[in-house]
């Protein structure tokens, strides 16, 4: 019988220990196959469909829209027709194509169609432009960046011309316009618009000149109270609008007319994000009226899915409350 052979002993370290054996490495989890999705979903673009009533004009609209071309573009159709098969009937739908710097929208009840477009030039040149094939007129404009200022210059003209190109010159603080004017007597003549803003006792002035005409308005605004005067020369036509935030969830809005005493005069009630109720007077019609809002009245559908607002409202005018009438709205969308 064979003796047993000898195994070495142990290396030992410095400290004359010997070394701990190694670890046998544990085998690696198996990967997970990734879910393979049919190509016929991947190709498919999400549509959504956005449906209104309103009951005052017993209307229905309704707009589908979808990406398309890899989400580059957006494909939109929209279609109204009469309520109950009254009013107006059902037409060809409006089609519209949008992408970042080119829009075509074709509505075929006029046989026409609205091209814009947009492009970068060299430099920090930009060009704009756009026609409608019915009225066979159209719009070319070019913006220009100051250097490394915030203003900016821009030339625009009708296509075909009618006279001297548009210029506009804006800055932070508002924008300064020219351009060719037609009198009634057939004269020319060169008109100076304008817009300027600016910040004054912890409020905001904005100034409005539009054909010799000007509007200056004052704005003040904070937590619980908006203040709103508001000025026309050189009519001197003066009004003020008075917003004061009672509770969080209570407001009242005034706003009243010194030239003709017209006012009106709103309080707004908001139990909750998607609930809230109104009611308000408008003296120049005569006319009280109460509203309640189902959904976010100042949000959007977009924001969640199969999202609707509901609006219903009860006007009674004061000359004749036996014509008071219910009205209601009502916006639903679906994602598929």
């Amino acid at each position: 019988m064979a003796a047993p052979a000898l195994l070495p002993p142990p290396t030992m370290d410095q400290e004359g220990a010997a070394p701990p054996a190694p670890a046998t490495p544990s085998p690696a989890p198996p990967q997970p196959e990734p879910e393979l999705k049919p190509p016929l979903l991947r190709r498919l673009p999400p549509v959504r469909v956005t449906s209104e009533f309103d009951s005052e004009r017993r209307l229905f609209s309704h707009r589908l829209s979808c990406r398309v071309l890899d989400g580059v573009a957006k494909l939109r159709l929209r279609v109204s027709h009469g309520a109950g098969g009254g009013g107006i009937p059902w037409g060809p739908p409006e089609v519209g194509l949008m992408a970042r710097n080119f829009s075509v929208v074709v509505d075929p009840a006029t046989r026409g169609a609205v091209l814009r477009g947009a492009t970068d030039l060299a430099g920090s040149l930009r060009l704009r432009a756009s026609h409608n094939t019915k009225e066979q007129q159209g719009e070319v404009a070019i913006t220009a960046n100051l250097r490394d200022s915030p203003c900016k210059i821009e030339l625009s003209s009708l296509v075909p011309p009618n006279g001297l190109p548009r210029a506009t010159f804006f800055f932070p603080n508002g924008e300064v316009s020219i351009k060719e004017k037609i009198l009634d007597e057939g004269n020319r003549i060169l008109s100076v618009n304008g817009l300027v803003k600016s910040r004054v006792l912890n409020g905001v002035c904005t100034a409005v000149y539009n054909d010799n005409a000007m509007n200056i308005k004052y704005r003040y605004k904070d937590d619980e109270i908006s203040f709103v005067p508001s000025i026309s020369l050189p009519s001197n036509s003066l009004s003020f609008a008075f917003k004061r935030q009672l509770t969080p969830l209570d407001k009242l809005s005034y706003w009243y007319n010194f030239d003709t005493n017209y006012w009106s005069a709103i309080y707004k009630h908001k139990a909750n994000k998607h609930l809230k109720w109104k009611a308000g007077y408008e003296s120049d019609n005569r006319l009280g009226w109460a509203s309640l809002w189902v959904g976010d009245a100042g949000g959007s559908t977009k924001e969640v899915p199969f999202k609707a607002k509901v609006q219903l409202t009860l006007k009674v005018p004061q000359d004749n409350m036996q014509n008071s009438a219910v009205v209601f709205h009502v916006k639903k969308r679906w994602d598929f």
